[in-house]
């Protein structure tokens, strides 16, 4: 397996958890990102994120998943984010925005 991760998880709330998060990504999503270490980030998500399978600098297998972001305005700007470092996701499109 070539997939490395930080972190990964194996307990059923933390891989609900990234589950969750997943749903609030849609493709094409204009969003927010408010992260564990207080920054955050904003940008359109490129595809909606899957939870897959990595292994840790320990070799143990668990879920995780990214998120990468790109912005129009910006074509050489783009940023990809571990889905476990997300504490809240602010929806800035309507469509979204108006589900929650």
């Amino acid at each position: 397996m070539g997939r490395a991760a930080e972190r990964v998880y194996t307990d059923r709330a933390s891989i609900q958890q990234l589950e969750s998060l997943v749903e609030e990504l849609p493709a094409n999503g204009h969003v927010v990102l408010l992260l564990k270490d207080g920054s955050s980030c904003d940008g359109v998500v490129v595809t909606r994120p899957n939870v897959q399978m990595f292994r840790d600098a320990d070799e143990r297998e668990g879920i995780n998943a990214t998120v990468r972001l790109e912005r129009p305005d910006v074509p050489e700007w783009s940023q990809q984010v571990w889905l476990d470092q997300i504490v809240r996701v602010e929806h800035l499109d309507s469509s979204m925005a108006s589900e929650n």
